[in-house]
């Protein structure tokens, strides 16, 4: 399953990240530690700002260098307008597919938020 989630969210990342930063500016570190915090333990550093030059280069964020304490300045990521009219087409989508998909999950598939291999748990919880 570790596959199929790692290909799944390679369609989404970029739209994640920007939800993420429509909450709150946030440098690459303080992005991944969120997204780990909700559950997206898996996702390298790397890819992250991998994601974050990319979507620089697009537009969609801006980009300020702060001075920190060690090393090198951090840049801290700020969604602008052109970032925000990507993420309301990402949820757009996001919509349309879910609920198409969702349309097709036959009976017998476990509900969204349980597990596939143990009913009893929820996707949050651990054996």
């Amino acid at each position: 399953m570790a596959t199929q989630m790692t290909e799944m969210l390679k369609g989404t990342l970029e739209g994640i990240v920007l939800a993420i930063l429509a909450e709150r500016s946030a440098y690459g570190y303080e992005i991944t530690a969120s997204l780990r915090e909700r559950g997206f333990a898996d996702i390298a550093e790397g890819t992250i700002y991998a994601l974050l030059v990319r979507i620089e280069q697009k537009g969609y964020v801006s980009v300020e260098r702060v001075p920190s304490e060690k090393g090198p300045p951090r840049k801290v990521y700020s969604l602008d307008a052109s970032g925000r009219e990507r993420l309301a087409g990402f949820w757009e989508s996001w919509d349309f597919l879910a609920s198409h998909i969702d349309a097709l999950r036959p009976a017998w598939a476990p509900s969204p938020g349980v597990s596939a291999t143990n009913p009893h748990l929820t996707n949050g919880d651990h054996a």
